[in-house]
C-alpha cells in the first residue's frame, strides 16, 4: 500500500485533501475540483475514494469508488456491512493523518455520515453538491448542520435553504454549464451520430434503469406514433440506449408492435448529450436530463409515471411545483410536465408538435434557457475550489455568487 495511505503516516510535504465520491457524476466533479485546487494547493496530496478521472488527476483511492456504487434498497441492505467498513476505513485515515478537509461529494447518504464523524473530531468538512432537501426531506437539515462546515451548491435556490437554516453555503454554478457551448452544434452532432442532417428530429429518453424505460419505454413510443401520423413528413426519433441491457429492452418493445417497427426510430449507444444536442425536440423523464435539455438549448416536454403509492406519498412530501429542473430556475413555467395518468401519447404528442412548428414557442423557450445557461455558468470548479481553500486557510469565504 501507497505510504500516504499507511496508518500513522508522516505528514506529507503539502496539505492532505480527502474526497469521497460515489458515482460516476462525482468522479467527474472530484476530478475537476482536484485540478482547481492545485492551482492554490501545488504540493497537495489528494486520498480517499473516487473514479478512474479522480484517480487520472492524482487521486490515492482508498478502496475502489465501484464499491459505493450501489442502487436499490435490496442491493443497499445486501452490502450494508461492507459500506460501513468502507466508511470506517476513511474515517480512521482522516484521525490518524488529520487532513486539511474532507470533501463529500454528491452520494449523501453515504458522505453525510462519515463528515459528521470527522467533522467531531475538529477536521473541516464539505459537502459539494447539495441534497434535496428544498424539495423534500428537510428535516435532513439539522443533520447537515451537524456534518458539514460548508455546503456548496450548483443551483442558487438551494442556497437560500441552507442560508435560512444558518448552514454556510456558496452557490458555486454548475459544471454542467461550463462543459455546454452557449451555441451547441445541431448539424455538427447529427453528423457525428451519423443521422440524417435534414428533416425533424426528436430524441426520446425514457430513462436509464430498467425499470424507467419499461414504465415510459411503451408510452414515448406511443407518442411517436401519434407524432408520425400527425405530421408530415414524420420526425426521425433518436433514443440513446446507456448501455447493451437497455438496447435490447428497447429493441423488445420494439419488435412487440407493428406500428412501431414502421417508426422510423434510430437507437444509439450512449452519447445522451449528443443525440440532444442532434434534435429538435426532446422528449424525456424528470431528471438532470432536463437541466442538460435546456443547457442545449432544446425544447422538451417531461413525463413522469411511478406507482400510485409513491406518487401520493410524494405529493404530500415535496415543497416544490414542479418537477423539471429548467421551471425551478425559470422566472415562468416554461417546460411542459405530465404527470401520471396525465401523460398520455396524445398530450405529450401535442406539446411536441407545438414545439418542433411553432416559431414564437420555440424561439421563447430557448431565450429563457439562454439565460438559465448565463445564470448557471460560473466556472463552478474554481469557485468551489476557492472556497474550499478559503476554509482550509480560515479566511473569509469568497463571496456568494448568487446574485452576481
Amino acid at each position: 500500500m501507497d505510504a500516504l495511505l499507511s496508518r500513522g503516516s508522516a505528514p506529507a510535504p503539502g496539505p492532505i485533501i480527502v474526497l469521497v465520491a460515489g458515482e460516476v457524476s462525482g468522479d467527474l466533479l472530484g476530478a475537476d475540483l482536484m485540478l482547481s485546487l492545485k492551482r492554490h494547493f501545488p504540493h497537495a496530496h489528494f486520498v480517499g475514494i473516487g473514479g478512474e478521472r479522480m484517480m487520472a488527476a492524482g487521486l490515492h483511492s482508498i478502496v475502489p469508488m465501484e464499491r459505493l456504487s450501489v442502487m436499490g434498497l435490496v442491493e443497499v441492505l445486501g452490502r450494508i456491512r461492507e459500506l460501513f467498513d468502507v466508511r470506517a476505513r476513511v474515517r480512521e485515515y482522516c484521525l490518524n493523518n488529520r487532513p486539511a478537509a474532507l470533501i463529500g461529494i454528491d452520494s449523501p447518504d453515504f458522505t453525510l455520515g462519515l463528515e459528521r464523524q470527522v467533522r467531531e473530531a475538529g477536521i473541516p468538512t464539505v459537502h459539494y453538491v447539495s441534497p434535496s432537501v428544498w424539495a423534500w426531506r428537510r428535516g435532513r437539515l439539522k443533520g447537515i448542520a451537524k456534518s458539514v462546515d460548508l455546503m456548496l451548491t450548483l443551483l442558487p435556490f438551494e442556497a437560500s435553504v441552507y442560508r435560512d437554516h444558518g448552514i454556510p453555503v456558496r452557490f458555486v454554478g454548475h459544471p454542467m454549464a461550463d462543459q455546454i457551448p452557449e451555441e451547441p452544434d445541431r448539424q455538427a452532432a447529427r453528423r457525428e451520430l451519423e443521422l440524417p442532417e435534414a428533416g425533424q428530429m426528436v430524441a426520446l429518453l425514457p430513462g436509464s434503469r430498467g425499470s424507467e424505460v419499461g414504465g415510459l419505454g411503451p408510452l414515448f413510443l406511443e407518442t411517436a406514433e401519434w407524432l408520425a401520423d400527425a405530421m408530415t413528413p414524420a420526425p426521425t426519433f433518436v433514443i440513446p440506449c446507456i448501455n447493451r441491457q437497455r438496447r435490447e429492452q428497447i429493441e423488445a418493445m420494439i419488435r412487440g408492435k407493428e406500428a412501431w417497427q414502421a417508426l422510423d426510430v434510430r437507437l444509439v449507444d450512449g452519447q445522451s448529450r449528443t443525440v440532444m444536442t442532434a434534435a429538435d425536440a426532446v422528449l424525456l423523464a424528470s431528471g438532470t436530463a432536463t437541466l442538460e435539455a435546456a443547457l442545449l438549448k432544446r425544447p422538451m416536454v417531461v413525463a413522469y409515471r411511478v406507482n400510485a403509492l409513491t406518487f401520493w406519498v410524494a405529493s404530500r412530501l415535496v415543497y416544490v411545483d414542479h418537477v423539471a429542473l429548467p421551471n425551478l430556475l425559470a422566472p415562468e413555467p416554461v417546460v411542459p410536465e405530465f404527470l401520471q395518468e396525465d401523460a398520455t401519447a396524445e398530450a405529450l404528442g401535442t406539446a411536441l408538435k407545438t414545439r418542433l412548428t411553432a416559431p414564437e414557442t420555440i424561439e421563447h423557450e430557448r431565450a429563457i434557457f439562454s439565460e438559465i445557461h448565463r445564470q448557471l455558468r460560473r466556472n463552478a470548479s474554481d469557485r468551489a475550489a476557492e472556497s474550499v481553500a478559503a476554509l482550509i486557510r480560515g479566511e473569509p469565504l469568497p463571496e456568494d455568487l448568487e446574485n452576481t
